[in-house]
């Protein structure tokens, strides 16, 4: 591991934490429990609830021509069958209206979103048309397979290249299928490519693929019918948007609406698009039942072929390239044109392409750089961020780009990415763009030469044509590649965190964004330890509940250990300043002689002279009524001084403080990663010898938990890589949507050693130093295996994923066989 020296604002103190905790790859505290079944998930709860089931459209393309549910209300136990018409009756709410464009972009010129039950027509298979509440799930199911509905059908869009053509339309208004069109470049691109000394032309395609969280989405809502208030279970990467979107549509009060998301079994982007149908349609149903004397009650959880045709897909892209470049190898002008698939709708604008324009261009400075994208409608599942959230296609076209002009000039790949690197000493750098965020796209810190030199070294690069040779007198074939990315996280707006210092001497700590496995119990708890000087176990964190912390953003982008991490230090450093005030009027000594070490503050050299900071707390909060002998010493005689006020001006009682961090700009990760395969000469079978990584986010708080998210992410990419697509046929039909069909790797198909290593160059725009993580691993992974095979086999891949069947055929067709 390397450490590039630190450099923190002086905004935030200039102080970055150096005690133990920090850093530490200590165990995470939440294991135990999720190990022992102890997990509390979305199915866990409401089992009392009346459940609810959907009828989906069977069909890509059609119109609704008539509903019956008479057959459905003859059920025995079903309490309510509700069709779009019974939304437009509600006129007390907003349910009838489509669900929101998330992220407005002035780009995005035809945004199109679905109702929460289809009005009129459907545009992909798996779309809700009638939601049915019973007494089960089981009699809401048996209902569901008594409504007829009757559809015209229409001739559907399938797949880009139908879309690109428009001779038949998704939304009958948008008459070429396009959705958002956005240019950006920074300099000449024309002019610079007319005087490029070598000019080549790229075609690639990523194809379509999904996240598959193990759990899928699902919701728990219970109206009080005595407070008119409603509470929300549900399974998301963002709760406090959730709360507000369906108070939004059920014009209630936002303080009468509560959202808490319970363990949350995987999410990987798909759970951050919200409100889903269900989300608005559960809830709605539980009230409206509830003020007709019903249960209040109402629960859905997506089975697994639903998430397959009614969540989100992503990846899907067509990419030209035409680069520009030296005799060395650096690029003088890259132009670069993609067609995004978003599906049917368009609930979370133009994110994916976005950063899929911006995020392609990696460590590298091309001298001119053009990315126009066309985001495409087709009738299928909407298309939205999955982990990595188009930064893997980025990665796919420039390191497939940088592997031709190496191939073109005869040199090696390290030395064209290498010549091409922006150096340290040219950060902060400017791409003169603007990212996701709606910000410049400037990179903060970064050493790309270094992690491409302790790359090489891990993988042994410059002694691989030896091993090459060894292995091909074996009769093997063995290729090795590498792949290059920065990843913008820490996107704002902001986040919070709120620390509260019981006087029993424990420490709670809450944040609003949610959490899905990723360690956040841990690392935030790491966090708020080590600014206040109290035990690891002695700190409780809770994420994703509105009743504690109100205010939040959410879980995506890489941004949870940034944001909230950044909160909860500011908000701890905020908590021990005035437990170090109150402990000196106390202890009457200067504050600043005064430290916190294992929960006591104490004289700086005098380990005797301490204060437990619960004792610290209880004479926080000025008491006129003694509950046990702690309290007594808060009380209004057992304080001496009685010159000024219990509570002072501007100071409020008890030991806690909320902090937020809300950013200037994203901060930026980075990581480069060398695999290498050996292809079989028979069966085309692609098998992973070795798999390396050098990742840097900045300040580790604990290296244990990065590398498993690097892990996780490497296994995430290995299945988009070799394994994972949505096969649709001609007629917008998802052919493989179960996980019998869905090709997921085993722990056989992931390498059982992922060699990591790791380089810290600290980000200056966050008190802690450090970048994101969580979707490192997946990023590169096309990218990687694409160059592996083609150097195995010496074969141009353009595009993935790629299975042994199609490197059969790749090969068939060099050597003129079928």
């Amino acid at each position: 591991m390397q450490v590039a020296p630190v450099r923190c604002d002086a905004r935030f103190g200039g102080r970055l934490l150096t005690t133990k905790l920090f850093g530490e790859g200590v165990p995470r505290v939440e294991d135990p429990r999720l190990l022992t079944g102890g997990g509390r998930y979305l199915d866990d709860l409401g089992h009392d609830a009346l459940a609810a089931a959907f009828v989906r459209s069977p069909h890509a393309h059609a119109r609704i021509a008539d509903i019956d549910v008479e057959d459905a209300l003859d059920v025995d136990g079903v309490v309510a069958v509700y069709t779009y018409d019974d939304l437009a009756e509600d006129t007390g709410t907003r349910v009838a209206q489509p669900l929101p464009v998330l992220i407005p972009h002035p780009a995005l010129h035809a945004p199109r979103t679905p109702y929460p039950l289809a009005k009129d027509e459907v545009n992909h298979v798996g779309e809700a048309v009638v939601m049915v509440v019973a007494r089960d799930r089981y009699l809401a199911e048996d209902a569901c397979a008594r409504i007829r509905v009757s559809y015209e059908p229409l001739p559907p869009v399938v797949g880009l290249d139908n879309a690109r053509t428009a001779d038949r339309l998704v939304h009958a208004d948008v008459d070429d299928n396009v959705a958002g069109h956005l240019l950006q470049e920074n300099g000449d691109v024309d002019a610079a490519l007319a005087d490029a000394p070598h000019v080549l032309d790229l075609s690639l395609e990523i194809e379509r693929s999904a996240s598959m969280p193990l759990e899928g989405k699902g919701v728990y809502a219970r109206w009080d019918v005595t407070e008119q208030s409603l509470r929300i279970y549900t399974s998301t990467q963002a709760s406090t948007s959730v709360r507000a979107a369906v108070a939004a549509k059920l014009c209630l009060p936002l303080s009468q609406v509560h959202c808490v998301a319970p363990d949350v079994g995987g999410g990987f982007g798909v759970k951050i698009v919200h409100p889903w149908p269900e989300e608005v349609l559960v809830p709605w149903a539980a009230r409206k039942l509830g003020e007709l004397g019903y249960r209040a009650e109402v629960k859905w959880a997506e089975d697994r072929r639903e998430h397959f045709v009614s969540s989100a897909h992503e990846r899907g892209q067509l990419q030209d390239i035409q680069v520009g470049f030296d005799d060395d190898g650096r690029i003088l002008a890259l132009d670069v044109r993609v067609w995004h698939d978003n599906g049917a709708y368009t609930p979370y604008g133009l994110i994916v392409p976005i950063v899929t324009s911006t995020q392609l261009l990696g460590p590298y400075k091309p001298g001119a750089y053009r990315c126009e994208f066309w985001s495409m409608y087709t009738n299928t599942v909407i298309v939205t961020p999955y982990r990595g959230a188009g930064r893997p296609q980025g990665v796919f076209a420039m390191e497939r780009t940088m592997d031709a002009i190496a191939a073109e000039l005869g040199l090696d790949r390290t030395e064209v990415r290498a010549r091409n690197f922006i150096t340290p000493d040219e950060m902060p750098y400017d791409h003169g763009l603007v990212f996701q965020d709606g910000r410049p796209l400037i990179y903060d810190s970064g050493d790309y030469p270094a992690s491409l030199a302790m790359l090489k070294d891990l993988v042994g690069w410059d002694d691989f044509e030896a091993y090459r040779e060894r292995a091909r007198a074996e009769g093997r074939r063995v290729g090795i590649g590498l792949a290059c990315y920065v990843e913008g996280t820490g996107v704002g707006p902001y986040e919070g965190g709120h620390v509260q210092v019981e006087t029993s001497g424990k420490v709670k700590v809450a944040t609003g964004l949610t959490t899905q496995g990723q360690g956040h119990f841990t690392s935030f708890a790491q966090i708020a330890a080590d600014e206040l000087g109290v035990p690891l176990a002695d700190v409780e964190v809770v994420t994703g509940d509105t009743r504690r912390f109100a205010y939040a953003v959410g879980t995506f982008a890489s941004r949870a250990a940034v944001m909230s991490g950044s909160a909860i230090a500011l908000a701890a450093r905020k908590v021990r300043d005035k437990a170090l005030r109150i402990a000196g009027d106390a202890l009457e000594v200067d504050p600043g002689d005064l430290e916190i070490v294992d929960g006591v503050v104490r004289v700086k050299g005098d380990p005797e002279s301490g204060l437990p900071l619960g004792s610290v707390a209880v004479l926080s909060n000025p008491l006129r009524y003694a509950f046990d002998e702690n309290a007594a010493a808060a009380t209004q005689f057992a304080s001496t001084d009685v010159s000024k006020p219990p509570v002072a001006v501007g100071d409020a009682p008890g030991l806690e403080g909320t902090d937020f961090y809300s950013p200037e700009r994203s901060t930026f990760a980075s990581g480069m990663h060398a695999v290498v395969v050996e292809t079989d000469p028979d069966t085309a079978e692609i098998r992973i010898l070795r798999y390396c990584v050098v990742h840097d986010c900045g300040r580790l708080i604990n290296p244990r938990i990065v590398r498993g998210q690097i892990h996780g992410g490497v296994a995430q990419g290995v299945g988009g890589a070799l394994y994972e697509r949505m096969v649709y046929d001609e007629h917008g039909q998802l052919l493989n949507a179960s996980f019998m069909d869905f090709l997921m790797p085993y722990a056989s198909e992931v390498p059982r050693e992922i060699e990591i290593d790791h380089l810290e160059t600290p980000s200056p725009l966050n008190p802690l130093g450090i970048k994101g993580a969580g979707e490192a691993g997946v990023i590169p992974s096309a990218a990687v295996f694409a160059a592996a095979i083609e150097d195995a086999e010496g074969i141009r891949i353009t595009r993935m994923p790629i299975s042994p069947s199609e490197l059969f055929a790749l090969r068939a067709g060099r050597e003129g066989t079928s």
